[in-house]
């Protein structure tokens, strides 16, 4: 007589939906990615079950998520055997939790050694800078989640997967903003915290405060305030020094107007 219990359920094919006319899946995907300070990770403990915990995340210049970890961490030890994980990046809000948008991203977790922990950190730290008070122990760690695939559950009917390569930035070309980015951050947060505000105050509509800049890439600038995050998207591709002065500049321009 056959076992049922060791026989394992058929998995159904993943449902597909239509997305809504006019709603860009993937710019909600992209955007979950950078603007999203936490998420859930999953890792798989020693026998192989699911183990579920709460981390601090950044985004590497492609958007790959970028995570701190004590080598205490019961997450830290599971990775460090099998890479395998899950990260749930969810947006919050009133009202049904289940109404806001959330992004779940697969792929390996991946430690790193310089000179790729060097940029991490350095990114991390920009997006959760109290994190500079521990993040050079000796146990401490910088990982980065390589993407397999992200699912995107938007809300109802607003579901989407994608796969690496449309999830992440195509960074080719784009040598001179990256080598750019620590400078140019460092400038407009000393010299530009006005255009920063309106920035996130009337083209994202994150409302007031004192806004900074905390990451850059070719598709966008990303800002904090506080426990509070935006994401100002360029209106083209940006791949060099030139051409992001001229896209903020313009963008500061179109703010004072809006």
């Amino acid at each position: 007589m056959t076992d049922s219990a060791a026989t394992p359920p058929a998995v159904e094919p993943e449902r597909r939906f239509e997305l809504p006319e006019g709603y860009d899946g993937l710019a909600e995907a992209r955007r979950l990615l950078r603007a999203t300070r936490a998420g859930g990770l999953a890792s798989l403990d020693p026998d192989g079950g699911p183990f579920a915990s709460l981390v601090n995340v950044a985004t590497d210049v492609d958007g790959a998520p970028l995570l701190l970890m004590s080598g205490l961490s019961a997450h830290t030890r599971h990775l460090s055997a099998d890479g395998r994980a899950s990260l749930l990046l969810a947006e919050t809000g009133k009202g049904d939790p289940l109404a806001h948008p959330r992004l779940t991203v697969t792929g390996t977790a991946v430690r790193l050694d310089e000179p790729a922990r060097s940029a991490a950190r350095a990114r991390f730290l920009a997006r959760h800078p109290k994190s500079a008070l521990y993040a050079d122990f000796g146990d401490f760690s910088f990982w980065r989640l390589e993407p397999t695939r992200g699912h995107l559950n938007g809300g109802f009917a607003k579901a989407a997967s994608y796969d690496r390569d449309a999830l992440l930035l195509d960074l080719l070309g784009a040598s001179e903003l990256i080598d750019a980015e620590e400078g140019a951050l460092a400038h407009m947060n000393q010299d530009h915290a006005d255009a920063l505000a309106l920035y996130a105050s009337r083209l994202c509509g994150a409302g007031d405060g004192r806004w900074r800049a905390s990451g850059l890439d070719p598709e966008g600038l990303d800002l904090a305030c506080g426990d509070r995050t935006a994401r100002l998207v360029f209106p083209q591709r940006v791949d060099t020094a030139a051409s992001l002065r001229s896209v903020l500049g313009r963008l500061a321009s179109q703010a004072r107007t809006t």
